[in-house]
């Protein structure tokens, strides 16, 4: 049985960083963006919110997503898991806004939503008064706006603390260890950029998935309110349901690794294709060569090397690290096909001035 996600009622930054961040464990954090105008904005209507939000648009252009009623507000896959259930569509940013204000009127109307939306580039002055202290001052912000709707499990690698600025969320978190009971989706195909579980969290279909009842017994949950945070850590899944008419989600992702380290799953990838598809004993073979040299699992593999000869088995400075990194990217573009090693090349060949 789900457990209620532990609260935080307006941490100071000292509280966040040495008890729940160093936790790793999720935490609600009331009442932390109560201040926020789009927060006030949002508690008097949602008319008042959106004609704050067109003021500080420049006039750009989003991308949003459309989904038919009968989806039911789920961003998912359709039936066959190759394509996705929803549009997308690209249009100014007030003209998004009218159709989620029409939306308000209709009794049935399609899902609608603007997804990690650049507030930078698309609402340049909202952090100036809208901010929370918990992330690093140079987090950029990222905005969610919509009606109600269902994003399905899934995770990121970056720590992320998320604000509801209007309206209410429910937020469902599996730790990572779940991976097995979650029954992930396609890797190279993801509705959203990220591999999702296919359990209808809402209904869940258990004679089809039926490990996902140990998931649930590991899951905890929690309702967000206006001005509320939660502080979602490293790689735990997480489902985010948008509960009323109108909702606005601005959240902040940073990451605790330099970045050319924060990529793994591009390496999953990697492994997945050149081992994943060997003999079983080839396999197992290199399955120890990842305990050993990856994960550690006998210790520092390289304790006998002296610290100038351990290259990637030690630790690496920037200057060292990019000459790897395009060693490594030329290592892979020489296994490809003449046409791909040309096509690899133009991308990484600066162009010429």
């Amino acid at each position: 049985m789900a457990s209620p996600i532990p609260e935080w009622h307006n941490p100071d930054q000292q509280t966040f960083e040495r008890e729940i961040l160093a936790s790793r464990r999720p935490a609600v954090l009331r009442g932390v963006a109560s201040h926020w105008p789009l927060v006030q904005k949002g508690l008097a209507s949602a008319s008042e919110a959106m004609l704050y939000l067109q003021m500080l648009n420049p006039g750009t252009e989003v991308e949003y997503l459309q989904a038919d009623p009968a989806e039911g507000g789920r961003y998912f896959y359709d039936a066959t898991l190759t394509r996705d259930n929803f549009r997308r569509a690209r249009a100014p940013f007030g003209h998004v806004l009218g159709l989620l204000r029409e939306a308000l009127a209709q009794a049935t109307p399609p899902a609608l939503s603007i997804q990690a939306m650049s507030a930078s580039v698309h609402l340049p002055q909202l952090d100036t008064d809208n901010r929370v202290q918990f992330p690093p001052l140079d987090t950029p912000p990222t905005v969610w706006i919509g009606n109600a709707g269902t994003v399905a499990p899934h995770n990121d690698g970056r720590e992320n603390v998320a604000c509801v600025a209007v309206g209410r969320r429910r937020f469902t978190l599996f730790p990572p260890e779940q991976v097995e009971n979650l029954y992930v989706g396609p890797l190279h195909a993801t509705p959203q950029g990220v591999p999702v579980s296919l359990v209808d969290i809402a209904n869940p279909d258990l004679g089809r998935f039926p490990k996902y009842a140990l998931a649930w017994e590991a899951a905890q949950v929690a309702e967000l309110g206006p001005g509320d945070a939660i502080f979602i850590p490293y790689m735990w899944w997480h489902s985010v349901r948008s509960l009323e008419p109108f909702n606005v989600l601005v959240n902040y992702w940073w990451s605790t690794v330099p970045r050319a380290n924060s990529e793994p799953f591009t390496a999953l990838m990697h492994a997945i294709l050149t081992v994943g598809s060997l003999p079983d004993e080839q396999r197992e073979v290199w399955r120890r060569y990842f305990e050993h040299f990856v994960f550690r699992a006998h210790g520092d593999p390289a304790g006998y090397l002296p610290e100038a000869a351990r290259g990637v088995l030690g630790p690496l400075a920037a200057q060292q690290l990019e000459p790897m990194m395009l060693k490594l990217i030329q290592v892979l573009v020489a296994e490809r096909p003449l046409a791909t090693q040309r096509h690899l090349a133009a991308m990484f060949t600066p162009p010429s001035r």
